[in-house]
């Protein structure tokens, strides 16, 4: 990585001034976001980071004393050119060509890999990791928050992966309970074969919404109660029915996540834990964690004083299992599967409790592994609605979103002809949707926009889209083979050293993602990087150029490009070639 050998020899030189081994300064050594008030240094030292009082006792002038001493001992050599002192940092800029050098040809040799093969990784475990998200209702709406779970869930999972760590995704589906007995009893009243074959996921959401309009009556309560329990006594007519529900449900949604770019490597259930769920129970008791109420139902006992003042219902009156006992079943079983070294868990943050409670039982059943289970929340989207109104299926969104595309696409004045405009309107409609989703941060609440998600100027995806295509017809335009031996002396405009600058910051971004799991750090930088590849590409042309100076401003390019691809296959968008 580009930036690592210059970290590296700044890190060398401050160990011998300040008696540091270099390992210790190297993660104090950042590279200084480009401004657009032009000139900044490469990489700084945050002066706080190396003192040996902590900064808070430090006053700001006496940190500016000891960031001016520093940069007085220092000297510049064949890899830095100049040394600063700012407000309590050291400022350190790298000899130009060199840095148009390494930039250029590390982002060029390393393609996809760029940023990922940092040394900043070094230390980071490889990890085996269970993601369990998208987790939709059988039967019940497909809402925005499964999108958002779907989009996050899988965004995690794709930053994991070429982190070099093992990855299992998980499509944990809600197949189970109450709302089967009211849905079979529907279906035997209003259902029919064809349309559940044809539309499942529609057709039952259909039948549920009849038969709960019918559910305050009581007969068809005891009805649905009876089809359950035959369902939890594996009577074999009932469970042919719950079948074809699951199947032909994971069908459908299967052609759907294919269009989201999505894949799961399980699909499982809370059906496969209603049996396992009575041995949670069991164990429970045995270990005296499990408490009846006068009510009859079960509860753990969560409080530190063992008080009762936090609890979690785990077991109904009729000794039935609950949501949570089922969620306990399947950790244990994935544990005991997979042998991961980290579980996460994508909902929207109204499940936080649940969780909570989820990780704390699993302590105080002594399985010391729940540290290492995770629940990543996000907020809730508002106002996301088609022409037709409401949301109810994602298939709605993309198809709502393909359409909006489309339209955008036939009446801009620079849309090319594209070979499948349905395909591209999809991608560039998908893009757009995530990275409106995922420019914050996960845990707040936003309210959804057609017209600013779509927008081809400004922050959206649609303009990280368009840039991708941009930079690629120039590559066509221009012969698209690698190019490897330029002239680097010619990419010295304050326009190509800013995307040279930006280049060099992507493997602390994508750190910082990894730690956090939020993909708003790599949104950001991406779009700077969009900003500044599209001014550059208006005041360094490579048409009409003499040869060696279009050769070098291509290659350049040719590197934003690839930075800017895998960066948007990160966060799940498929960068398209032509719009």
């Amino acid at each position: 990585m580009a930036a690592c050998s210059f970290r590296r020899s700044i890190a060398s030189q401050l160990s011998k001034v300040l008696d540091l081994p270099p390992e210790n300064l190297i993660k104090s050594i950042s590279a200084v976001p480009v401004s657009k008030k032009r000139h900044v240094a490469d990489f700084q030292l945050s002066i706080a980071s190396v003192t040996e009082e902590s900064s808070s006792d430090c006053l700001a002038q006496d940190l500016h004393l000891q960031a001016q001493k520093l940069a007085d001992r220092l000297k510049c050599d064949a890899v830095v050119s100049e040394i600063s002192a700012g407000p309590g940092t050291v400022n350190f800029t790298i000899n130009r060509e060199l840095l148009a050098k390494t930039v250029l040809q590390q982002v060029l040799k390393d393609g996809s890999q760029y940023g990922v093969k940092s040394e900043l990784f070094s230390t980071v475990p490889r990890q085996k990791a269970v993601i369990e998200f998208s987790s939709p209702n059988i039967a019940k709406k497909f809402h925005v928050g499964h999108l958002r779970s779907t989009i996050v869930g899988n965004f995690i999972a794709n930053l994991k992966v070429a982190l070099g760590h093992e990855v299992i995704k998980i499509n944990y589906l809600g197949d189970w309970g109450m709302q089967f007995g009211l849905l079979g009893v529907g279906f035997q009243h209003f259902g029919n074969k064809e349309k559940l074959k044809s539309s499942p996921l529609q057709h039952l959401f259909e039948v549920y919404v009849q038969i709960n309009k019918a559910a305050e009556d009581e007969n068809t309560k005891k009805l649905a109660k009876d089809f359950f329990r035959k369902l939890e006594e594996h009577d074999a007519q009932t469970l042919s029915l719950w079948k074809q529900f699951r199947d032909f449900s994971i069908e459908e949604y299967s052609r759907i996540y294919k269009r989201l770019g999505v894949h799961f490597d399980e699909y499982s259930g809370e059906s496969f834990y209603h049996e396992k769920s009575q041995e949670i129970l069991k164990t429970l008791e045995d270990k005296g964690l499990l408490q009846k109420t006068i009510k009859g139902t079960g509860i753990v006992d969560l409080s530190e004083k063992k008080d009762l003042s936090s609890f979690s219902t785990v077991m109904r009156s009729d000794g039935t299992s609950l949501y949570i006992t089922r969620d306990l079943a399947a950790a244990i079983d994935r544990m005991n599967k997979h042998s991961c070294d980290t579980m996460i868990y994508v909902t929207d943050k109204s499940q936080s409790n649940h969780f909570q409670h989820l990780f704390q039982i699993l302590k105080l059943m002594g399985y010391d592994w729940a540290e290492r289970c995770q629940h990543v929340s996000f907020g809730l989207v508002q106002g996301m609605k088609t022409r037709r109104g409401e949301v109810i299926f994602l298939e709605d969104v993309l198809n709502e979103v393909r359409s909006r595309m489309l339209q955008n696409m036939a009446s801009a004045k620079t849309t090319k002809e594209v070979e499948d405009p349905m395909e591209t309107a999809e991608k560039v409609g998908l893009a757009a949707l995530i990275i409106q989703d995922f420019r914050g941060l996960l845990s707040s609440d936003y309210q959804f926009s057609w017209d600013r998600a779509l927008q081809s100027r400004g922050d959206t995806g649609v303009f990280l889209q368009y840039t991708h295509a941009r930079l690629h017809s120039l590559e066509q335009m221009h012969g698209n083979e690698q190019l490897t031996d330029v002239n680097v002396a010619c990419l010295q405009e304050p326009d190509a050293i800013s995307v040279l600058q930006h280049l060099l910051r992507y493997d602390e971004v994508l750190y910082r993602s990894s730690q956090d799991l939020q993909p708003k750090h790599i949104v950001s930088y991406l779009l700077t990087l969009s900003h500044l590849a599209a001014v550059a590409h208006k005041t360094l042309p490579v048409k009409g150029s003499a040869p060696e100076l279009a050769q070098a401003r291509l290659c350049l390019f040719q590197a934003a490009r690839l930075v800017l691809a895998s960066g948007m296959k990160l966060l799940g968008i498929t960068p398209v070639t032509q719009m």
